[in-house]
């Protein structure tokens, strides 16, 4: 008997495609003049250190699922597939309703998907919607019917007001795609994750869990507040995301000049700028968001996808490269055949 015969088929897959985009972001609009003033800044000294002009704030009786919920909806009416098609609800967010149950089940709740419908919460804090997004790939392609990924986050409840480092950075929104069979444009030809634990601690929220739990030391620290390490962000990302990128694109089989589009997590406008310059893709177009929207964590990459798709900006048969970078340290890319 030939070795060839002790190993086992892989399962079937299916081509899948990203087949609607939705996004949602909160009516309040947060100046710079406004935010800044706590922190002992202004408007100039924003825009000049980040490219923020502005972000959304939601309002003190929104949560993360209700952000989601308004970017499924979009989304779902987008790809003309209903709540009662979901086969899986995957809400990619670090900044959760609370900490049981998932923030997941209450979109789910809301949108009256069927008990069929897994419905879960994945935190790999900006680059979570990369992360999601080829979980729902991965399972969609092997039979799993249409997932609705989404990113959220609500960052204005967790960052220090005091803070100029973090405050002027972060917004609130959500952003969503429905994923499911198809061979069409929004086609996913490749995802990559990866995480780089020597970034363990440049973005994190210290207390409140099981290492460091809540007490009145961990309030009057201030220990409950978003921080980040600014510098060692950008260190770590443009040390290693050029050729992290380059690999990628070599095991997909695509060269730099087949990109038409880059959707990247939207960090900071002045570090965007820089990238663009780093990353040197010959023909692509970097859409942006940072400008009027901030930084909104998770749900940066499908606020921004989805604003470029709902203006025309992205021409079919055209290829998108999300690419994303987070706490953790996190990287993750997915590529798409508009």
């Amino acid at each position: 008997m030939s070795d060839d015969s002790h190993r086992q088929a892989g399962p079937s897959t299916t081509a899948t495609a990203v087949l609607g985009t939705g996004s949602y972001l909160p009516s309040y609009v947060m100046s710079n003049d406004e935010i800044g003033a706590p922190a002992g800044v202004d408007d100039a000294w924003i825009t000049r250190k980040t490219g923020i002009r502005e972000r959304r704030f939601a309002k003190n009786d929104e949560a993360t699922s209700d952000m989601a919920v308004m970017a499924a909806r979009r989304a779902l009416e987008d790809a003309g597939v209903s709540a009662a098609q979901l086969s899986q609800i995957i809400v990619a967010t670090s900044t959760p309703d609370s900490p049981q149950p998932a923030t997941a089940a209450h979109v789910a709740h809301q949108l009256d998907a069927p008990p069929t419908a897994a419905a879960f919460d994945l935190n790999a804090v900006c680059s979570g919607f990369t992360y999601a997004l080829a979980t729902a790939h991965r399972v969609a392609a092997a039979g799993g019917g249409y997932a609705l990924v989404i990113g959220a986050d609500m960052y204005s409840r967790y960052t220090d007001p005091a803070d100029r480092r973090t405050r002027v950075l972060l917004g609130d929104g959500a952003g969503a795609v429905v994923v499911g069979p198809g061979r069409g444009p929004g086609r996913v030809l490749a995802t990559r994750l990866l995480n780089f634990s020597e970034g363990l601690d440049l973005v994190k929220v210290p207390a409140g869990g099981t290492r460091l739990g809540t007490s009145h030391a961990t309030v009057d620290d201030r220990l409950h507040y978003f921080a980040m390490d600014g510098r060692g962000v950008v260190d770590i990302v443009r040390s290693k995301l050029p050729g992290l990128l380059s690999d990628f694109l070599d095991e997909a089989g695509v060269s730099r000049e087949d990109i038409a589009h880059i959707v990247p997590h939207q960090g900071n406008g002045m570090m965007l700028r820089t990238l663009e310059q780093d990353l040197a893709f010959p023909r692509a177009r970097m859409h942006t968001t940072v400008a009027g929207y901030g930084n909104t964590g998770a749900a940066s990459i499908p606020i921004t996808l989805d604003d470029a798709a709902r203006a025309g900006a992205l021409r079919e048969g055209g290829k998108v490269l999300l690419t994303a970078f987070g706490g953790g340290f996190t990287f993750g890319f997915v590529l798409i055949d508009w």
